[in-house]
């Protein structure tokens, strides 16, 4: 786990991630710089290493300042960008009332160093929007939080997710963030990148209860797969349930929804890691989908209570 790695400055945030296995590697980078993204990239080489121009990554045209050496041992890449918060309330009878949007490309980030945990592996990426009128962000804040792992299990907090040494988690938290509404229930929007050749689903699977996480039926999982077969290449997995409390308990559950996946047809926010390793190819083969992740139900008040939201 790096952070900046070949860059003295703490004024933007970079964290590079590795796994690595007898035969190969993987490398996970996480980044606020534009909104906050991960770029995913499975290498045949144990030794394979993350080269970033760190000149070019800063400047306004990122396109090819960050790659993989060797390049010819890249098997797959993908990359996740978290790109808005949504917040909005059921106004009846008239249907959904929308606030204005909180752009994440458009938020101000602490410096990650301050929270890296190289015994624990984990980092926390917290920011507020650059300018917050309503003030809405001004005793709270937004954040990502990261861990690795080094073997397999099971996160010790609910919803208790199975893990491996390949994966990552991530929680998203919004926590002292004053609602704009009565009963506002947010919606985060989540982008993925899929190169040529490779498209994302998003599945449903359904079991009876389980210990981990009583009450808690279905399990979403964004999968993508190459395009001529149903193998595996990458997936972001969860419950459905989110929680109100710093330390959940089942009682804390908040209902989470996800809405379907569709092809974006707008361009996806900056995101310079994304830019920066996709180059050209995230305007013309590459494919950014995206769905939104929504928090609430008629359990809306729950946030409004606590004023805290984990996922």
């Amino acid at each position: 786990m790096e952070y900046n790695p070949g860059w003295n400055s703490s004024s933007v945030n970079l964290l590079h991630v590795r796994a690595v296995g007898p035969g190969d590697s993987l490398h996970y980078v996480w980044s606020s710089i534009g909104a906050p993204a991960v770029l995913l990239v499975a290498t045949q080489s144990p030794s394979s290493a993350l080269r970033v121009n760190w000149t070019q990554l800063l400047s306004a045209s990122p396109a090819g300042a960050i790659w993989i050496d060797p390049p010819d041992s890249v098997v797959y890449s993908t990359a996740v960008v978290f790109t808005k918060l949504f917040e909005f309330s059921e106004a009846k009878p008239s249907g959904e009332l929308f606030y204005p949007t909180y752009d994440l490309s458009e938020f101000s980030w602490n410096s990650l160093k301050h929270t890296l945990n190289h015994t624990a592996l984990t980092a926390e990426l917290s920011g507020v929007p650059a300018s917050d009128p309503g003030g809405s962000f001004s005793n709270g804040s937004l954040a990502f939080r990261v861990t690795a792992y080094e073997a397999d299990g099971r996160a010790g907090r609910l919803p208790s997710l199975l893990h491996t040494a390949d994966s990552s988690q991530l929680e998203f938290i919004l926590a002292g963030v004053a609602p704009r509404g009565n009963s506002s229930r947010f919606a985060l929007e989540v982008a993925t990148v899929e190169e040529a050749g490779a498209a994302r689903r998003l599945r449903s699977e359904r079991s009876i209860d389980d210990e981990y996480t009583p009450t808690i039926f279905e399990v979403l999982s964004l999968v993508a797969e190459p395009r001529n077969g149903s193998s595996t290449l990458g997936f972001l997995q969860w419950k459905a349930t989110a929680y109100g409390s710093r330390s959940p308990r089942r009682e804390d559950g908040i209902r989470c929804r996800a809405r379907g996946l569709q092809v974006a047809n707008w361009s996806l926010p900056a995101a310079s890691v994304v830019q920066a390793y996709f180059g050209d190819s995230l305007g013309s083969t590459c494919t950014v989908s995206a769905l939104n992740v929504s928090f609430g139900g008629e359990e809306g008040e729950v946030y409004r209570e606590k004023r805290y939201l984990s996922w």
